[in-house]
Parts: structure tokens; C-alpha cells; sequence
């Protein structure tokens, strides 16, 4: 079975078998003995083969791009997962493209195996989308740990594309692919046209062991994982009193997902009437679709009765609704399934079930499934036309690769502009044996700015280009090319350059041609000519190869001349002064600057001749003052008189000038004279965070969880002003305890920004030689070099473990030769679910381990390894108000006999913290109507 080895697509026809089409060659393979719709591809893989659950596998050894690579993972035998199939970390996206039923809903299920196939132990991280629609960000954080994404869709075309793209490190690869067919009305939603629900979670309880429940168990193969499973923060924080229950007798299903009856079998009890769990929510926050899956498997006696509520923090609408599963089902062991078709929910989800108060029996839990909301990008505007165009060139490798031609990735012969819906403003197809006319498909983009077909074969008139208004550059050079010039050229107003040299057009260039400001190149064309008289027009005109040597020397010598003057430039910006950069706050007066220019004089005053030290800065010492006035201030000399320290100096001072508020330590003045610079600030009495955590100030005294959280609360404000409150925003750059100042009244204010970089508005980050302090310092930026807000949220969440802890950034002492940093120290324990591992016995069990549990989870999201999987600051900033309402809210004992289960207290096992469900800005404008549960 040869094929065309620069085919880049995979084509998957799915009816009852899959077929494999790729030019005369026709490749069937038998799916008739499992379910109609499934597809399973064996990444890598190079034969057919049906693994122990009776699912066939399919190689896509017909892909020839990208290379196999096979690994040894420990405990891993599954022969899809011996291999896997990785290609190029370029620019380019690589597409498997699927054969669908439109107007049909599918699961497609995506693997990623690593095993250090690279042998670089490089954790690669790349995009994976769906057509148009970016689905998900792979990170590898570990070399044996298989990554899942799975999808629900509405297919609405003959095929959808799965594509890999943009790797920030590594290689992208893939181990399996899988498409699973569903029927009915299975997962329909009334947003199914706009949105795709991407799956987060799908939880069997009361599972008898750790393996998943999925096929021939479920006939649509989905996933349902234990509750059992072993891994870091899945289902933590379960109730006192949570048994396990199972039956033989079959559960009737038949309700509208159509879960398997062996999920429905097992569930769990709250025998002292609470369950609870936290849930990590992949995807999250944003809004979802949840159902909870009850089923009465226990036999009650007459005189019993199982009621209860759902209990989720924040949410006392959603927790009115009492469950009683028997009158719900209509029926014991039959199915009933309540849920919310739109809820906003986090990404540590805190919910459980309580009894309620008439109750004799506690609540059971057979299942739950959540997903999340995915927007469906329709895609750019061209892709139909551009579309048609590829179905015509079927053999040819250009024409295979999958997707949209713009999103998420642009076509390797395609470039598209930043719009929303993006419009393609240049192709290049020089060199790749083009045959026939000119598609009439190029003929209508009007946002097209070049087009580049030189060196193809070919024939036919040039058609009308009329309908591509923004045309400057057209290359149809050695082609085939006859007839005459179309007078549609003189309507394209933007023309810049023609060229077409070497065809065999003829006839007479019109004067209103040569009139545009035009590069004209038809040499090569022996019969076709000027018009007579045209010769005086401001058009450069290429007839002949003497004409073409002329304008190459003339170009060759304007680029001389450019870059002599680039140079030049240059050299002069160096010795310039540098320019101030106009700095605007969205949230003061930008008009108003209170910084004054005070005389040498007056601070060797203020100072006492700069007789007290009380530290030291990021480029100078500081030392104490007080103004005649009586103000006291902080005066920090720089010490390094270089062009980069005078750089610094002059980039705090322009930041610094323009920014006020509450939390950035206030800017008073500065002073250059006799060859020094200084900076004066307002002086904090209480010294940095550092000190009262692990310095000499802790020894004294230490500061109790709540003062810590509002100290968090203080720098995270100062933060999130520099980032969303200044136009352009301003990246710290060098945030650490030890730049965390406190004031009189222990209120904390962010300092320090000599290192600080404004924004560039637009870009995505900003390139820059990496500074900062080891512990704190981003591991992407020092790595890539690239500069982002995320950057400060890194070391926040640095920040934030020292909070919870009283340890130092690092410490080979405190956290082993192993660890080293506090990042690693705090991952292992948090991951195990030993938060108490970590807590600063200096805090001696003074605080709600809730408030504790939210901060850690939250820093472990801050130290993300890659900037694009980190929370925002104001989503750190509101989950640290959170945790101090936690522990600001007056503990309430629940009653046995409460008709409100939602009430909890710090010390009984229903407590679920105080998540905020419904904190996060709508994504998606939904009636009022979906917002209400919809039991099934």
C-alpha cells in the first residue's frame, strides 16, 4: 500500500467501516464487530491490532509527515502507547483530518504519552485544535503521566480536523486518536451550534477498584474514572463517614446520556449524613455543564427515607432543591439525573450532598460528569473559497494540511491578518507545478495583498483580479501564461508591483497601466508591447534583461544606502538620552505628578549626611530621613554609575512619576547631582515581609494567618494596578518578599522598580534579557526570554508558599539536596494532599485549613511552568479575599436537626469553604431560562 510520502493528512471515512482515500489507492479496514463511529489510530502504530478491550486499532502509517518514535514507559504494555508520532516545533499546524456525519454528535479523545521519546527530558508543551476552534493546551510535566483531552461535538460537516500546533517547547506529538459516535439526543444542548463541551470531569463512585469503567461496559466508550484513583488532589477532603455501596440488580438507564449500568451499581453513602469532596477542574474556571447520576441500589425498610441537598458554597439557589432519588426516579433502581445545563464554576470545585432534616438515611452519589463550555470559532472568512480551491489539487502535499487556513495556524502557504475573524492577505504557491488556468478561487479575496503563483505551469488569460481590491504585489512570472493584459489591472488602485516576465501573453500594455505608481516586469514576452506613447509614465518599466540589471544595481545600492542610515541611527540613539515613555493610570488623574527634584543639599539634611543604613535596593543602599516637615523618608543612592545602572535609575523614576496607589510604596522625589542618583520614597515602618517571616523580625514576633492573607491581599491589589491599571501595563519583573514593605499600621505595599519593563501594547510579551531574583524568577522567561505579566504571577506564587510556610525561596537546610526551592518542596506535599506538611507551625493550627487549602492550590496554579496555564492576578487577588472571608466569617456548628445543610463550621466534616461559583464574568449571554437545573 504505497502512498504519496508528502501526504500531511490522514483521511478517515467513517460508515460502517473507515475508509482511507489518498489519489487512486483505497484502504479498508473492518470495524463491523465493535460500534458504528468508532475509530481508534494508533499513532506511530504500524499494523491493525484489537487490544484486550475488543477495540480495533487502525496505524497511521499512511501519514508519512512527522517521524515515530518508540518509547518504554514502566507499567505500560498497552501496544497504542509503545509509540507515538511527533513532528517539527516550526510555525506550521499538522492535521489528522476525520470522516463525520454531519448533524451527528461524536466524543473525540486525544492521548499524549512523552516517555522522553527526544531524549531531552524538555517537557514539551503545544496546542491541540479542532478546525478553527483552539481545544486545549498540552503541558508535559511528566515523562509517564498519559495526557487526556476528550470532546463533544456536533459535526456539521463531512470531516473535522484535529490539528497540532505552535510548540513553545519541545515537539509537538501525539500518541492516539479516537472518535466515538453517540445517538440520539445524547449530550444535546441548545448552545451545541456555538459551543463544543470540552470534558473535565466523569466520575464513577463507590468503583470497586482504580480502573476506569469504559468499553464494551460503556457502549460509547467513555471514560469513567474511579473515585478511588490515586492522584494529586482528585477527591480530596471526603466526609467522616463516607462508605461504599454496590448491587447486582440492573439499573434502568434510560434516561438521556445513557450512562452504563456498571457505574450505577457502585455509588457512595454520607452515613453521618454529609458527603464532600474537592474536585480539580481541568478547563476551569469559566461555565460548564453538570449532572449529578443517583440511583437507589440500598434497600430501605418502609419507615426510611433518603433525602438530601446539594450543597456548593456561594450558591444557596443552587442548594435549595431537595433530592429524594426514589420519588425522582420513579422507582429504586431506576436512574435519575438532575443538572445544570449552565453553571459558573471554578477551578477547585468544593461541593457536596447533605441530609436533610426529615431524613433517616444519608445522601448517596453514584456518578457525576462535568464539561466545560468551549466557543466554536467559525473560522476565517476565506475558508470556503480557499477551500474549493485545495479540493482541486487532491495528490498535492500543499493542499493537504488540514484546518482552517488561518486558525489557529496559518497555512504554510498562507498568511492572514490579527482580526477576529481573519481574512487571508497573502499566498505563495511559486514552484508547486500548478497546472490549467489560474483558480478563479484567488479571484475573489479582498483582502488579499500579494499573490504569488511565478514559476508554475500555468496557461490560460488572466483572469479578473477586480474582486481583490487590496492586490499591490501579483508575481505570475515563468509560466505558460496567454492572451493580453486584463483591463481589470487598472482598477486595483493599491498596485505596487507586477510581474510577468517569461509567458506568452500578448498585445499592448494600456497607458492607464503605466500611469500607477508601478514596478512593471514583462520581459520575456515577445509579443507583448507598450502602447505607443507610454513610455513617459512613472511606472518602472522591465523589458528587457538590460532593464532588469539596471533596477537590480539600483536596488542593491538603496539598500546600502538604508542600512549605512540604519546605522547611523543607530549609533546616535546610543549616545541620545533615552526617552521618557509616557506612562497613563486608568485609576488616577494622569495629568497629575507629584514628584519633586530635591537639592543634594536638602538630603544630606534630611539624612544627617546619610548617617543611618536601613538596607539595601536592587541597585542601591538605603538609608532613613525625615524631611523639615517632619515627614520621614527612604533615600536609596545608586551605586552603579554604568549605562545600564543610570538605565534603571531613569526607568523607575519615569515609571514611578506617573503610578499612584494605595499598595505601591509612594514616589516622593529624586535627585541627580555631583555624579549621584537617588530616589526618595515614603518610609515603611514595619521593614519588609521577608523579615517578619523567616528574618530577624520573626524571631520577635510572628504574624498570624489572617495579617498574612490581608498582606497578600495588599501587594496582590499593587499588582493587578500595574498590570491592568496602567496604560501600558507594567511588568514587575523582580517581585520577592524582601520588596513587600509594610507600613505603621502593617498594611503592604509593593516596592522596587528599577526592573520594571512597560508593555508593548498589542504584543503578546516583551523581549527581554532576563533579570530578576533566583527562586522568584519565571522559569518560561528565563528560558524563552519573553517577557509577560504571568511573569509576576510566577513569583507571586513563590510568594504566596512563603506565606504559607515561613520558609525562604531556597533553602538547601529546609527543604533537602533534592528539593532545594520551595516551589518543589510545596508541590510534593500539596499534591499528596499533605497541606499540613507545609504550614508554618509559627501559626500553631490558628486558621481554617480551608482558607489555607484555597491559598496553596492557588500558588500551585501560580507556578505553573508555563505562563499560559497561570490565573490572572485579579483571579488571585479574589481567591485571596476569599480565603480571608473564610476566616472573618463567624463559625457555626451544624444542627443534626437543621433544615439548612448548607451551614457549616470549621470543625465538621461538611465544610466545603467558601468557593465563590459565581464570581467569574460571563462568558456566554445565556437565557435566564438554562440557568435553572434540568433533571432528566
Amino acid at each position: 500500500m504505497s502512498i504519496n510520502n508528502n501526504n500531511y493528512s490522514l483521511l478517515l471515512i467513517l460508515v460502517v467501516t473507515v475508509v482511507v482515500l489518498h489519489q487512486n489507492h483505497v484502504f479498508f479496514v473492518n470495524v463491523s464487530a465493535q460500534m458504528p463511529g468508532f475509530v481508534s489510530v494508533d499513532c506511530g502504530g504500524k499494523e491493525n491490532f484489537t487490544d484486550d478491550l475488543g477495540l480495533q486499532w487502525i496505524p497511521d502509517d499512511q501519514y508519512i509527515h512527522g517521524k515515530v518514535a518508540y518509547i518504554s514507559v514502566a507499567n505500560e504494555t498497552r501496544k497504542q502507547y509503545l509509540a507515538l508520532r511527533y513532528f517539527p516545533a516550526d510555525n506550521r499546524k499538522y492535521c489528522y483530518n476525520l470522516g463525520v456525519k454531519s448533524r451527528t454528535r461524536y466524543l473525540v479523545r486525544a492521548t499524549f504519552l512523552y516517555g522522553n521519546f527526544d531524549n531531552s527530558n524538555v517537557f514539551p508543551k503545544f496546542d491541540i485544535s479542532l478546525s478553527a476552534t483552539h481545544w486545549s493546551t498540552i503541558v508535559i510535566s511528566d515523562a509517564s503521566t498519559i495526557e487526556v483531552r476528550e470532546l463533544i461535538f456536533l459535526a456539521n460537516s463531512p470531516t473535522v480536523s484535529i490539528c497540532l500546533s505552535n510548540a513553545t517547547t519541545g515537539q509537538p506529538f501525539i500518541s492516539t486518536l479516537e472518535l466515538r459516535q453517540f445517538n440520539g439526543s445524547i449530550y444535546y444542548t441548545e448552545l451545541e451550534t456555538q459551543y463544543y463541551l470540552s470534558v473535565s470531569a466523569r466520575i464513577n463512585f463507590g468503583a470497586e477498584g482504580e480502573d476506569p469503567v469504559r468499553y464494551p461496559d460503556d457502549p460509547f466508550d467513555r471514560i469513567w474514572k474511579s473515585d478511588s484513583l490515586k492522584k494529586a488532589n482528585y477527591l480530596v477532603d471526603v466526609a467522616e463517614g463516607t462508605e461504599k455501596v454496590s448491587t447486582k440488580m440492573p439499573i434502568d438507564v434510560s434516561i438521556d446520556e445513557q450512562p452504563p449500568e456498571k457505574v450505577m451499581q457502585t455509588a457512595v453513602v454520607g452515613t453521618k449524613g454529609s458527603l464532600t469532596y474537592r474536585l480539580n477542574l481541568e478547563g476551569f474556571p469559566g461555565f460548564g455543564w453538570a449532572v449529578s447520576y443517583f440511583a437507589e441500589i440500598e434497600d430501605l425498610s418502609p419507615n426510611e427515607t433518603r433525602k438530601f441537598r446539594l450543597i456548593l458554597p456561594g450558591m444557596p439557589s443552587v442548594s435549595k432543591a431537595a433530592v429524594n432519588i426514589e420519588e425522582n426516579a420513579q422507582g429504586k433502581y431506576r436512574l435519575y439525573e438532575p443538572g445544570f445545563t449552565n453553571l459558573s464554576l471554578p477551578f477547585v470545585l468544593n461541593f457536596g450532598f447533605g441530609k436533610t432534616f426529615d431524613s433517616t438515611r444519608g445522601p448517596l452519589l453514584n456518578a457525576i460528569e462535568i464539561n466545560k463550555y468551549l466557543e466554536i470559532n467559525s473560522g476565517s472568512l476565506d475558508g470556503p473559497s480557499i477551500a474549493s480551491l485545495v479540493s482541486r489539487y487532491p495528490s498535492s502535499d500543499w493542499a493537504s494540511e488540514g484546518g482552517d487556513p488561518c486558525l489557529p495556524v496559518s497555512w504554510s502557504w498562507v498568511r492572514c491578518n490579527s482580526d477576529p475573524q481573519p481574512s487571508i492577505i497573502s499566498i505563495s504557491l511559486s514552484g508547486k507545478n500548478l497546472t490549467g488556468n489560474i483558480p478563479l478561487e484567488l479571484t475573489n479575496l479582498p483582502h488579499l495583498i500579494e499573490l504569488w503563483l511565478d514559476g508554475n505551469l500555468l496557461t490560460g488569460p488572466i483572469p479578473d483580479l477586480s474582486g481583490c481590491t487590496d492586490l499591490k504585489i501579483i508575481h505570475l512570472e515563468n509560466n505558460n501564461l496567454t492572451g493580453g493584459l486584463p483591463s481589470s489591472l487598472m482598477n486595483l488602485q493599491n498596485l505596487r508591483e507586477l510581474y510577468l516576465q517569461n509567458n506568452l501573453l500578448s498585445g499592448t500594455i494600456p497607458a492607464s497601466l503605466l500611469a500607477k505608481n508601478l514596478i512593471l516586469n514583462y520581459s520575456g514576452n515577445r509579443d507583448l508591447h507598450i502602447e505607443r506613447g507610454g513610455r513617459n509614465h512613472k511606472s518602472i518599466i522591465i523589458g528587457s534583461s538590460i532593464g532588469a540589471a539596471v533596477l537590480l544595481l539600483a536596488t542593491i545600492l538603496s539598500y546600502f544606502c538604508m542600512q549605512r542610515g540604519k546605522k547611523r541611527y543607530s549609533e546616535d540613539a546610543l549616545r541620545s538620552p533615552l526617552p521618557v515613555q509616557r506612562l497613563v493610570s486608568t485609576l488616577s488623574d494622569a495629568g497629575s505628578d507629584t514628584t519633586h527634584r530635591l537639592s543634594l543639599s536638602d538630603i544630606e539634611d534630611a539624612t544627617r549626611n546619610f548617617e543611618r543604613r536601613i538596607g539595601s535596593g536592587g541597585f542601591g543602599v538605603v538609608y532613613y530621613g525625615m524631611m523639615k516637615d517632619g515627614k520621614e523618608i527612604a533615600v536609596k543612592v545608586l551605586t552603579n554609575n554604568s549605562y545600564q545602572g543610570k538605565r534603571e535609575f531613569s526607568n523607575e523614576v519615569t515609571l514611578l512619576s506617573r503610578i499612584h496607589h494605595r499598595n505601591l510604596v509612594q514616589f516622593l522625589g529624586y535627585c541627580q547631582e555631583e555624579g549621584k542618583n537617588m530616589l526618595i520614597y515614603e518610609f515603611m515602618h514595619n521593614g519588609t515581609l521577608k523579615e517578619h517571616l523567616y528574618g530577624p523580625l520573626a524571631r520577635e514576633t510572628s504574624i498570624g494567618w489572617l495579617k498574612r492573607l490581608e498582606i497578600a491581599e495588599d501587594a496582590a491589589k499593587g499588582i493587578e494596578y500595574l498590570h491592568t491599571g496602567c496604560i501600558p501595563a507594567i511588568i514587575h519583573r523582580d517581585l520577592k518578599s524582601s520588596n513587600i514593605l509594610l507600613d505603621k499600621n502593617m498594611r503592604a505595599k509593593v516596592s522596587d522598580f528599577g526592573l520594571s519593563k512597560l508593555a508593548i501594547d498589542g504584543a503578546t510579551h516583551v523581549s527581554s534579557i532576563v533579570r530578576g531574583t533566583v527562586g522568584y524568577l519565571d522559569p518560561e522567561y528565563y528560558v524563552s526570554q519573553q517577557l509577560t505579566d504571568k511573569s509576576d504571577v510566577y513569583s507571586f506564587g513563590v510568594i504566596l508558599l512563603e506565606l504559607i510556610s515561613g520558609q525562604e525561596a531556597i533553602s538547601k537546610e529546609s527543604f533537602g539536596v533534592n528539593c532545594r526551592n520551595i516551589v518543589q518542596w510545596a508541590k510534593t506535599h500539596i499534591e499528596s494532599g499533605d497541606i499540613h506538611g507545609i504550614i508554618d507551625p509559627a501559626l500553631r493550627n490558628e486558621f481554617n485549613i480551608q482558607s489555607v487549602w484555597k491559598i496553596a492550590e492557588k500558588a500551585l496554579l501560580c507556578v505553573q511552568n508555563y505562563g499560559s496555564s497561570r490565573p490572572p492576578m485579579s483571579e488571585v487577588l479574589k481567591e485571596i479575599q476569599d480565603a480571608i472571608r473564610i476566616e472573618r466569617e463567624s463559625e457555626v456548628a451544624v444542627d443534626g436537626n437543621s433544615n439548612d445543610p448548607s451551614k457549616t463550621s470549621t470543625s465538621s466534616s461538611i465544610n466545603l469553604g467558601t468557593m465563590d461559583l459565581v464570581g467569574a464574568e460571563p462568558y456566554i449571554p445565556f437565557d435566564e431560562s438554562i440557568v435553572q437545573p434540568a433533571a432528566r
